[in-house]
């Protein structure tokens, strides 16, 4: 057993759940059904033992085995080194799309074409990261976590480097797609590998970390790549893309390994680990196939959770919020050019402020989250329920939405970039929070789907940017930013009554698809 957790009776309290009201269907997670879960101790009969968290009160979720094969019984090290190793991933996609952002001009002037042509490129890789990141989970639920991402990372360093190395607009567009598609492996099942190897109360770090991840990259791309243009071709921002995916590659050889682990299989019956290369390729995984999803309910769990009203309404609601941050980032090179006159260098500077915003909301939210779950714990009797992570969406609105109106405003009056810069730090901020309370809800709320819930929160947000991309800058000329940044805030307004259902009803929504699940 792992000494990170120990066994203890609790002591009185003034409502106790016993055994019998503790224990689910599912095996995985201590909760009372559809009513939350059961995070304070002193809730708990006294006659019932469960393992703790270091602080002696927090139970731990799902609880773990005594096999120290098990990824939650892994040490503090393994399971770090492996989430790094899966943010570095995940920074890969959006870093390498959001580059193109910064080359789109001078691949114009050789290609012969507009800017704007070049930028579908640009908009098909987007969208290809979220489709990439469904289809891995995919595979996953069959061939398992370790060999998907292994392989998927193989292609991905492939299709780099054919994209920085390729000749005319056609050479370049295929590789830059498929590129999106094997590097957004690791985006669409972030959430698969924190659910595996972390607890209920460590989810929202994690996430925030992983998130972090997300956010920050299509920043720290157009930041690199306008510093190197100054001086050297297009091309090499894209052959510093395929090292970067190259040197994850190799950490996922090193470091990598599977964290599936089937809580309803006795110790005995687990599929024994023997040897590192075989997990990786996938043959260790191919021999136990028989105990884990066939290969078509692999494929369909990802279309049932989609179906779910709950997960439907969620990323409704974030695909609303965040796809003007994929139309900005796609496009907002070519208005600081027209505008303010950049060049390279100081678009490249501009790009700090967004970063900053990250960390900023990081930093803030290593503590927000958490501190938000426990002041509803207390209120509640010991008791989470997923709907309370939803909570900081309220705290978050005032960003996204000031950000939003001001960043439109200082480009169609020309105000200041400081202003600019202000604005969309701004709501750059709030998306970071959104994200990490939209995550943590839907992981909460399905956590026996956690790859598939993880792969379409990606999906919602690359889909939406990839729409938006296409017409936001036909749409700022025609009707002035100020207009359309303004459209976009009130959107983000117009679908926050979407939370609101989901607090009050999301409940209700899920014991409704567990009753219909039931009866299928």
């Amino acid at each position: 057993m792992d000494t990170n957790h120990h066994v203890e009776k609790a002591p009185r309290s003034i409502q106790r759940f016993t055994r019998t009201e503790v224990e689910a269907s599912d095996t995985e997670v201590l909760h009372t059904g559809n009513d939350g879960y059961i995070l304070d101790v002193t809730q708990l009969a006294p006659n019932v033992s469960v393992k703790l968290a270091h602080d002696g009160q927090t139970v731990l979720i799902p609880q773990p085995s005594d096999d120290p094969d098990d990824p939650l019984n892994w040490s503090q090290s393994k399971k770090h080194i492996l989430l790094a190793v899966v943010c570095a991933c995940t920074f890969l996609p959006d870093y390498g799309s959001a580059t193109g952002a910064i080359t789109l001009i001078p691949q114009a002037a050789e290609y012969g074409i507009t800017p704007d042509e070049v930028n579908h490129s640009q908009s098909g890789n987007q969208f290809m990261v979220g489709a990439g990141g469904v289809v891995a989970v995919m595979f996953s639920a069959y061939f398992g976590r370790l060999p998907v991402l292994f392989w998927f990372m193989v292609v991905a360093t492939a299709t780099a480097a054919g994209q920085a190395g390729a000749h005319g607009f056609n050479g370049f567009f295929v590789p830059r797609v498929l590129n999106g598609f094997f590097a957004g492996a690791a985006q669409g099942s972030g959430l698969m590998f924190i659910k595996d190897m972390f607890f209920l109360h460590e989810h929202a770090r994690k996430i925030n970390i992983w998130q972090a991840s997300v956010i920050l990259s299509p920043y720290l791309g157009p930041l690199l790549a306008s510093f190197m243009i100054t001086r050297l071709s297009w091309r090499w921002p894209f052959w510093i893309y395929t090292v970067e995916t190259g040197i994850c590659l190799l950490a996922v050889i090193i470091w990598g390994d599977e964290t599936y682990y089937d809580r309803c299989l006795p110790e005995a019956k687990q599929p024994p680990r023997r040897s590192h290369l075989l997990r990786l390729v996938g043959v260790e995984q191919w021999r136990s196939r028989h105990l884990r999803n066939g290969f078509l309910e692999a494929m369909m769990r990802a279309l049932r959770t989609i179906a779910r009203p709950v997960v439907l309404l969620a990323n409704f609601y974030y695909m609303c919020t965040f796809a003007w941050v994929v139309g900005i980032n796609a496009t907002l090179a070519l208005f600081l050019t027209s505008l303010y006159g950049f060049g390279p260098k100081q678009t490249g500077f501009f790009f700090f402020a967004p970063i900053v915003a990250t960390i900023l909301a990081e930093a803030i939210g290593h503590y927000l989250h958490d501190s938000l779950a426990r002041i509803y714990i207390r209120r509640h009797q010991g008791r989470l329920e997923p709907e309370a992570r939803l909570t900081v969406i309220y705290l978050a609105l005032p960003f996204l939405l000031t950000g939003l109106v001001l960043f439109g405003f200082a480009l169609e009056r020309k105000w200041h970039y400081i202003i600019t810069a202000v604005a969309w730090g701004m709501y750059v901020f709030g998306t970071m929070v959104v994200s990490v309370g939209i995550s943590a809800y839907q992981l909460d709320a399905y956590p026996m789907e956690s790859g598939e819930v993880g792969a379409w929160i990606n999906f919602s947000r690359t889909a939406g940017g990839f729409i938006v991309a296409y017409f936001q800058v036909r749409w700022v000329a025609k009707t002035g930013a100020d207009v359309c940044f303004g459209t976009q805030a009130a959107l983000c307004a117009v679908v926050v009554p979407v939370v609101i259902v989901l607090q009050v009803l999301g409940k209700r929504l899920r014991r409704w698809e567990e009753e219909r699940g039931v009866k299928k």
